[in-house]
């Protein structure tokens, strides 16, 4: 599902858009809708690589192996069902900072501004 974006956000993207749809050569997408490509053109330098986000630009939507491939640490991404996928990881989740689904302990001026009060077991030091 594509995630709406703003039009500045579109607009800075024409350009990476525009090249994309020129020279690049779809690879993948990842469970967050972003789409990696490869230069489909290159030139015996290093394959170029990039990302395009669904929804507005955020780098730690990228996943550990589609990660590792635009950085050219593993030639081709990890396949869903490879040796380095285990049982026990939890599934990849972007950064929440900043956003209304990060953690706000209690107390925290949008939770309601309220805390427990102290219980009385604490003796602040004082210098003698």
């Amino acid at each position: 599902m594509k995630e709406r974006i703003s039009f500045n956000t579109y607009m800075s993207n024409l350009q990476i858009r525009l090249f994309t749809w020129r020279r690049g050569e779809l690879v993948g997408t990842d469970p967050f809708g972003n789409t990696y490509y490869r230069d489909k053109k290159a030139t015996g330098q290093r394959e170029r690589r990039w990302v395009l986000y669904n929804g507005e630009p955020e780098a730690s939507k990228v996943p550990p192996e589609w990660h590792g491939w635009l950085h050219h640490t593993v030639k081709e991404p990890l396949k869903e069902g490879s040796a380095f996928h285990k049982s026990w990881q939890k599934p990849h989740l972007p950064n929440a900072t900043g956003s209304l689904t990060a953690y706000r302990p209690p107390g925290h001026t949008l939770e309601g501004g309220v805390r427990e009060r102290a219980t009385g077991d604490y003796e602040p030091w004082t210098p003698s």
